[in-house]
């Protein structure tokens, strides 16, 4: 009984615990399960640690970003699908891909990104002014695809949605988020009429001409930073919005590839 006990695995649990039976100390009378070993020495202690956690199971990112009360990012987004009626619907927001079945047409590690692009360089710093804006502008995109609301009204399969169109998928939202940020800094005022433009591209994935090496290699939707830059630049020419270098150099770039 005077043995001394090193936690090899579950300090942060341990921590947790502490915090909560000072909270709630009648937690004290609930019990959990634990493991004992014989310490031999440090290697096998190290060795040990290194075999719990060589298999342990990475939280999905949209899980990571849910309980992430330190990014505000994070609580941008979180905030507008919340403040949202329409998005509180079609996000998941604990997955970071969606199964075949699933009613819902974006992740919110999808939306994340894409909010934090909108914001760049527009954010003021207060999350309720941030929030408002981010939400006006992605409930404006939301009236540009009636696909959208017939997924959120149950009158269309949300795979169906996913299966033939690129807007229904993580890259397109990004890439929008990215035009749209253009958008506001060069419209401020304006800018809402202007995006009635997405309804005029064909957003067909049977549409290889303008997104096969854009937002789909071989027929799939490929989600690299590259990709979402050429998918961007679709959109921002759409809405009449100048490319900038950076855009200019991979669009380019992917032209020269096309004609080899």
């Amino acid at each position: 009984m005077d043995a001394k006990f090193i936690i090899n695995d579950g300090q942060h649990r341990r921590a947790a615990i502490i915090s909560a039976l000072e909270q709630r100390p009648e937690l004290a009378h609930e019990t959990i399960a634990v493991v004992f070993f014989l310490d031999i020495g440090l290697e096998r202690c190290q060795q040990m640690f290194a075999d719990l956690n060589r298999h342990a199971i990475r939280p999905s990112r949209s899980i990571g970003l849910l309980y992430d009360h330190r990014n505000d990012k994070a609580k941008l987004a979180k905030l507008v699908i919340l403040k949202s009626r329409f998005y509180k619907e079609i996000v998941d927001m604990e997955k970071s891909s969606l199964a075949p079945r699933s009613r819902k047409l974006f992740t919110l590690s999808a939306f994340y990104n894409a909010c934090a692009d909108l914001v760049e360089g527009l954010a003021t710093g207060n999350l309720n002014d941030d929030a408002r804006l981010a939400r006006e502008f992605w409930e404006e995109v939301a009236s540009c695809f009636p696909a959208w609301t017939q997924v959120k009204d149950g009158r269309m399969p949300a795979s169906e949605v996913r299966e033939g169109f690129i807007h229904s998928h993580g890259i397109a939202l990004q890439a929008i988020g990215k035009a749209g940020n253009s958008l506001l800094k060069a419209h401020p005022k304006d800018w809402k009429p202007k995006l009635a433009a997405l309804e005029k591209i064909d957003w067909s994935r049977a549409n290889a001409k303008v997104w096969e090496g854009r937002a789909l290699i071989g027929g799939k939707v490929s989600k690299v930073t590259t990709n979402v830059i050429l998918t961007t630049n679709v959109i921002k020419q759409a809405l009449g919005l100048p490319l900038e270098d950076a855009e200019k150099k991979v669009e380019t770039a992917s032209r020269q590839r096309d004609k080899k």
